[in-house]
């Protein structure tokens, strides 16, 4: 009874809060430690539960201190703020870490290996990339439009400008030519960079039994395979394929009271780089049928003629991201592409 059954832990960059609790819920210990001596203090204790929040540095010490024989548990942040009593500091947080944790319907978060976060990282990296190539073109689109060049947005039409700015018919002052040069060649690192990247992400995409037998799917392609075998736990934590589209936010927000169900817009609270990837891929599934056509009396034809289509494409995405479930947790290839997708 005396012994500590759980060890709540706010952490830090450098100092640290643990919360000690027995099996009966009274305090143990309330202890604050140094970067240093964090291993050393949880390598004394005796094997127990370990909670901290999910955030970017817990999964590193989740593999560190569950080394040690701890069982580590990761709790979203969301899920602890409601056991904070009253005043928020860091002893306050550690105990409702502690407090959420033993909580028999708590969810938590997989902690993480070495390898998923170096694939995140390559995601994340080449996500950033392509963010600043946009930043850029659509500053050099700017700028031209004040001279009377105007080009409709996205990377195919950077040649229009390039054109421009090249031009000898002398339309653009030397100096906005010159500034526009200094545009063109950063955007030209730019696509250097994201195309090695994305190189290095499809080398890795065919490296894996899972993320192969994901691309069987239509819709999805190396990037996005390699996001959910990153981002997302192993499949067999959910028990359904509904599960798995709702935690990526493909669901509707319930406002449901009195026994009426009541639904909303899409809630876009799961993960976003899953979810948006998703989306793409079901916009790309419908292009190809808007062009080849989709078969008569089939899911996607029905839905494209009385529906819009973002409407379309969220629910064809919760259809991908259930079909992945089922893939996964079968270890089945996609089956029957024409009756479903097309």
């Amino acid at each position: 009874m005396d012994q500590v059954t759980i060890i709540g832990m706010d952490i830090a960059k450098r100092v640290f809060h643990a919360h000690g609790a027995h099996a009966d819920g009274r305090v143990a210990f309330r202890k604050r430690l140094a970067r240093s001596q964090v291993l050393a203090f949880f390598a004394k204790q005796p094997r127990c539960i370990v909670a901290m929040e999910a955030c970017a540095t817990a999964h590193d010490w989740g593999r560190a201190i569950g080394e040690l024989g701890h069982d580590v548990r990761l709790i979203p942040p969301a899920y602890v703020k409601p056991f904070v009593k009253r005043q928020k500091n860091d002893t306050a947080d550690a105990e409702a870490i502690a407090e959420a944790a033993v909580r028999p319907t708590m969810r938590f978060v997989a902690v993480k290996t070495e390898e998923q976060q170096a694939r995140s990282m390559i995601f994340r990296t080449r996500d950033l990339l392509v963010r600043n190539r946009t930043q850029l073109i659509n500053a050099l689109r700017g700028h031209l439009a004040e001279h009377g060049v105007i080009a409709p947005s996205g990377t195919a039409n950077v040649t229009r400008l390039a054109a421009a700015i090249d031009g000898e018919d002398g339309s653009l002052p030397p100096l906005v030519r010159e500034i526009g040069t200094i545009y063109l060649e950063q955007i030209e690192v730019m696509d250097a960079k994201i195309a090695d990247l994305e190189k290095l992400l499809r080398r890795e995409a065919q490296l894996g039994a899972e993320k192969s037998r994901l691309q069987t799917m239509p819709g999805i392609g190396p990037i996005t395979a390699i996001a959910i075998e990153t981002f997302a736990p192993p499949m067999q934590t959910f028990k359904r394929g509904r599960d798995f589209a709702a935690w990526l936010g493909l669901v509707p927000v319930q406002h449901s009271s009195g026994g009426k169900q009541r639904l909303g817009r899409t809630s876009k609270m799961g993960q976003r780089d899953i979810r948006r990837l998703l989306i793409i891929g079901a916009m790309a599934v419908i292009r190809w049928a808007s062009k080849r056509g989709a078969p008569e009396g089939s899911w996607l034809n029905r839905m494209l003629g009385r529906k819009p289509l973002m409407l379309v494409a969220m629910a064809l995405a919760n259809k991908m991201a259930r079909m992945a479930w089922a893939m996964l947790v079968k270890q089945e290839n996609y089956r029957d592409s024409a009756a479903r997708m097309a």
